[in-house]
């Protein structure tokens, strides 16, 4: 009787086919890989007696001996059938050996036409030239045509071949034998580096790439509104694109500078005005920077210091549309550091007449609402 029921071990009766004999080894294959079994030390002796019940039982000789004596010369040797270890790449050899190489089938062939890169250009503008819009020259670096050879990489009146390795696929396949048959995998070709045609005489002026780095100016339009980090795209001056592939585009990112008086929150914006303590009290019309330029506006009597007075449609302009931002106004009362002998004189006449008492029951009022239980 035989030490080991090869037929046992695949699940396949003894007058199966060659057909059943190697998909009943492809299914257990696939589930007792020891890369894929919890327990590793188990399944790696199991896959080896599959291995070993196949080799003898898909060879017609071996397997007439095993039905008549039970045992085969050579059997049992641990012959692994070219799967090689059980390591990381254990489980991708025996799935490409299923199904082919699929992911380097599923690569795009590079020698098809390639759109080119898409570039980045930071530009710095300022606060006004946000407000109003503005143009700007900009200059930059990046991969053009190559003119000399039109972007083939060959000289001009030189010949593009297709690569005799590959025969202008740019994939290299090659035939391999295993336990289940002949199998194909695909590799990119080393000889013409996937690009399927050789170049006999290179151009001299990109040395064969068909691009060259080149410095382009551009006007750069950008339009009242803009704010800070915003994106204008410009079709089409990107890099120039491989093979007849169409260009890529360059975004322009724009950073507004800080501006020394304004601040903008949005479609509005900001600014800290100063005023003595006669306007404060007695009321003025004072002018207060904008984007604008100098706006008049009116101070009311008894302004108290941190008021902010809003002056409507004066702030930042949409993009999108006619809408208009305000422009904020925050008072700030001054008080004087230095007076002359006449200005003391007038404002201790003032204290003296009352000038300088506070509301106190107003005042204690808030303070008793502040710390009120609620």
């Amino acid at each position: 009787m035989p030490t080991k029921d090869y037929y046992e071990l695949l699940g396949i009766a003894r007058a199966a086919s060659a057909e059943e004999i190697k998909r009943a080894y492809r299914s257990l294959a696939r589930t007792h890989h020891p890369d894929v079994a919890e327990d590793k030390t188990a399944a790696e002796h199991h896959f080896k007696e599959i291995n070993e019940a196949y080799e003898v039982l898909s060879d017609p000789q071996k397997r007439a001996q095993y039905d008549r004596f039970g045992t085969v010369n050579g059997a049992g040797n641990g012959a692994d059938f070219g799967f090689g270890g059980f390591g990381q790449s254990g489980f991708g050899d025996i799935f490409d050996m299923f199904f082919g190489d699929a992911r380097a089938q599923g690569q795009p062939r590079r020698n098809g036409p390639q759109r080119g890169s898409d570039l980045r250009y930071d530009l710095e503008i300022t606060l006004e030239e946000a407000f109003s819009g503005t143009t700007k020259e900009i200059q930059f670096s990046h991969l053009a045509q190559c003119d000399n050879c039109k972007g083939a990489g060959a000289a001009p009146g030189t010949l593009i071949t297709a690569c005799e390795r590959c025969g202008g696929s740019g994939i290299m396949r090659t035939v391999r034998q295993t336990p289940l048959g002949q199998f194909v995998t695909q590799t990119t070709c080393t000889f013409c580096e996937g690009e399927g045609h050789v170049v006999a005489q290179p151009c001299e002026s990109c040395n064969g790439r068909g691009r060259r780095e080149v410095e382009r100016r551009l006007s750069v339009k950008v339009p009242a509104g803009v704010d800070d980090g915003s994106r204008i795209r410009i079709a089409g001056s990107g890099e120039a694109g491989i093979r007849g592939g169409a260009a890529g585009d360059l975004y322009v990112y724009l950073n507004v500078a800080p501006h020394p008086l304004l601040r903008r929150d949005g479609l509005d914006t900001y600014v800290d005005i100063p005023l003595s303590f006669p306007q404060a009290t007695l009321g003025a019309t004072i002018g207060v920077p904008s984007l604008e330029g100098e706006l008049p506006l009116t101070i009311p009597a008894g302004t108290q210091t941190g008021s902010t007075l809003r002056l409507r449609g004066h702030g930042m302009p949409s993009v999108r549309g006619s809408q208009r931002g305000d422009h904020h106004v925050t008072i700030h009362v001054a008080v004087p550091t230095k007076m002359n002998k006449r200005q003391r004189e007038l404002l201790e006449e003032y204290a003296r007449a009352g000038g300088d008492a506070i509301d106190e029951k107003s005042f204690f009022d808030r303070v008793k609402d502040a710390f009120r239980p609620e």
